[in-house]
């Protein structure tokens, strides 16, 4: 036995372990994505996400089409939502509903690991961030905002 049970249609692994999925990287940060559009017919996508220390954050913004959640796993994260500033440990779920101002990193002087739900899903947004961050220089804040309001976000 392998270890890895794999799911009856088309041999997908439905046991992934810590940094498998679909690996992206934005900002630094290293996303694997564990469930996608394409295996929960939209409803939601779910990424680990490892946050460098002291690495870059994604600007404030809202999410006009889905909800976002995160479940910190290891390390420390600091979530800004609508003016409020949070500090979240291992353990502790932060929700962020549509339409509410937020953005988030690492707070401490460690990695932060940290599970990520969108409802609906928005992996497709991340591959094209993950496209932008592999470029040769770093994309400019337009850039990046452009790309942002491509899939239903707008600058908080």
């Amino acid at each position: 036995m392998s270890g890895i049970n794999e799911a009856s249609a088309g041999k997908v692994p439905a046991v992934l372990r810590p940094g498998q999925g679909l690996v992206l990287t934005a900002r630094g940060s290293v996303m694997a994505f564990k469930a996608v559009a394409e295996q929960t017919d939209g409803d939601f996508s779910l990424m680990e996400r490892t946050l460098p220390a002291g690495g870059r954050r994604p600007p404030a913004h809202r999410h006009a089409n889905c909800s976002e959640a995160f479940f910190v796993l290891e390390g420390t994260i600091t979530v800004e939502l609508e003016g409020a500033v949070v500090a979240a440990g291992p353990g502790d779920f932060v929700r962020v509903s549509r339409g509410q101002a937020h953005t988030f990193g690492s707070a401490g002087d460690t990695p932060a690991r940290l599970l990520v739900l969108h409802a609906p899903a928005m992996d497709a947004y991340f591959k094209k961030l993950h496209e932008l961050w592999s470029a040769e220089e770093p994309p400019s804040p337009e850039q990046e905002r452009d790309l942002m309001v491509r899939y239903g976000m707008s600058p908080a």
